[in-house]
C-alpha cells in the first residue's frame, strides 16, 4: 500500500475545503429567501430537513422569523455576499499557489471588499437583535459578535501585512480570516452531523455544543494551512525564543489549573453542562496533541522556526481556558448573564481569542527578526569610497 506524503495531505485537504465551500455557497445565498418571500426554495433548509428531519429543520426556524425579519436587509447582504466569499477564498488559494500575483491581487482586493460589506450586514443584525433574541441565546450571541471582530482584524492585518511588504504575515492573517469564515459552512455540517451522536436534542441544543468547539477547530485549521505553507527551518534574525521553557511552563500550570476550574463548574449541571464539556475537551485536546507533536518534531529535525511558531500557538491554546475564565465572570457582570450562558459564552470565545493573541505574537516575532536583520547588515560605503574602491 503507498504511504501518503505530506504533500498528498495537502492536495486532500484542499479539494476537501474547496468542495465545502462550493458546495455551502448557494446554501449561504439562499438561506434568507424564504424570509423575503414566503415558499421560496432554500437548499439548507432542504437539505437538513432530509439529513435529520423537517420537524427538527421546522422548530428551530420557527422562532427566527420575527429577528430576521427585522433585519432582513442586512442578513440577505450577509448571506449572499458570504456565499461569494465562499467562491473568493479557494479562487485566492489556487491564485497564490500557482503564483497568478496580478489575478491574486484584483481578487485579494474583491475579497477584502466583500469582507467589510458582509460583516456591516452581520453587525447591523447583532445590533438590532437583543442577545436573548439570537439563535439558541445570548451566548450564540457572543460567539457571533467575536467571530465578526476576529473576521474584520484579521483581514485588516493580512491587508497591512502586504503593503508592509511581508508576505508570510499576510498569508497567516488571511488563512486565519478565512478560518473564522468557515464557522458558518461547519456549523451547518454540525447540524445535520451532531444528531446522530446526540439523537432527540433539537436544533438549538446541537448549536450549543458545536459553539463549544466551532472556534478551536477553524484557527486550529488556519494554523496547520500556515504550517503546511511555511517550509522555511529559521528565520534570519530570529534571535532567542519568545516562548523559552519557563514561559510554555508557567502556561501550561494555569491553564491546568483554569480546565479544573472549567470541568468542575460545566460538570455542575449535569447531562447539559457534561455534553458541553465534552464537545469542548475532545478537540482541545487533539489541537494540543497536534501542536505538541509539531514543536517536538521541529526541534528534533533542527528547525528552529517551525519550533518557534508551533510553541508561540501551544502556549496560546494554553492559556485559552484562563481567558475563558475570565471572560466567564467578565459578562457575568457586564452583560448581566445567567451563570450557566456566560460559562458556555465564555468558554466557547476562548480558543478563538487566544489563537488571534498567538498568531499577533507570531507576526511581531517575524517583524522584529526583520529588524534584527536589517541593523545587522552592513552600512554601505559612502559613494567616493565605492568609486575609489573600484580597480
Amino acid at each position: 500500500m503507498r504511504r501518503w506524503t505530506s504533500s498528498t495531505w495537502r492536495r486532500v485537504a484542499t479539494v476537501t475545503v474547496t468542495a465545502v465551500c462550493v458546495g455551502y455557497a448557494p446554501i449561504a445565498m439562499t438561506e434568507l429567501w424564504p424570509y423575503a418571500r414566503p415558499g421560496a426554495p432554500a437548499f439548507g433548509e432542504w437539505l437538513l430537513g432530509h439529513t435529520v428531519s423537517p420537524r427538527y429543520v421546522a422548530d428551530a426556524l420557527a422562532t427566527r422569523i420575527g429577528p430576521y425579519r427585522h433585519s432582513l436587509i442586512p442578513m440577505i447582504v450577509h448571506s449572499v455576499l458570504g456565499g461569494l466569499l465562499m467562491l473568493l477564498g479557494p479562487a485566492q488559494l489556487l491564485t497564490a499557489t500557482r503564483r497568478r500575483a496580478r489575478l491574486h491581487r484584483a481578487l485579494g482586493v474583491l475579497f477584502a471588499l466583500t469582507v467589510y460589506a458582509s460583516m456591516a450586514g452581520a453587525g447591523l443584525y447583532l445590533a438590532r437583535t437583543a442577545p436573548r433574541d439570537a439563535f439558541s441565546g445570548a451566548a450564540f450571541w457572543i460567539v457571533l459578535a467575536t467571530i465578526l471582530l476576529g473576521t474584520v482584524l484579521s483581514v485588516t492585518l493580512g491587508i497591512l501585512a502586504a503593503v508592509g511588504g511581508f508576505p508570510d504575515l499576510h498569508q497567516r492573517w488571511m488563512l486565519l480570516c478565512y478560518g473564522y469564515l468557515l464557522t458558518a459552512p461547519l456549523l451547518r455540517l454540525e447540524w445535520g452531523a451532531l444528531p446522530a451522536v446526540l439523537p432527540g436534542l433539537p436544533m438549538t441544543e446541537i448549536n450549543r455544543v458545536a459553539l463549544m468547539h466551532l472556534g478551536s477547530l477553524v484557527v486550529f485549521g488556519a494554523l496547520l494551512a500556515s504550517r503546511a505553507k511555511d517550509r522555511r527551518d529559521t528565520v534570519d534574525g530570529l534571535g532567542r525564543s519568545w516562548a523559552p521553557l519557563p514561559v510554555t511552563a508557567a502556561a501550561h500550570l494555569a491553564g491546568a489549573a483554569a480546565l479544573v476550574w472549567i470541568v468542575r463548574a460545566l460538570s455542575a449541571y449535569d447531562a447539559d453542562g457534561r455534553r458541553l464539556l465534552a464537545g469542548y475537551l475532545v478537540p482541545y485536546a487533539l489541537a494540543y496533541a497536534v501542536m505538541a507533536l509539531g514543536a517536538r518534531r521541529a526541534a528534533r529535525d533542527g528547525r528552529p522556526w517551525a519550533r518557534e511558531e508551533w510553541r508561540i500557538q501551544l502556549t496560546g491554546l494554553c492559556l485559552a481556558p484562563v481567558v475563558s475564565a475570565g471572560a466567564v465572570a467578565f459578562l457575568q457582570r457586564t452583560l448581566d448573564l445567567g451563570r450557566f450562558t456566560a460559562l458556555t459564552a465564555g468558554v466557547a470565545v476562548g480558543c478563538g481569542l487566544t489563537a488571534f493573541g498567538a498568531t499577533l505574537v507570531v507576526s511581531l516575532r517575524l517583524v522584529h527578526a526583520r529588524e534584527v536583520r536589517r541593523r545587522s547588515a552592513p552600512a554601505p560605503l559612502p559613494a567616493a569610497r565605492q568609486t575609489a574602491a573600484v580597480p
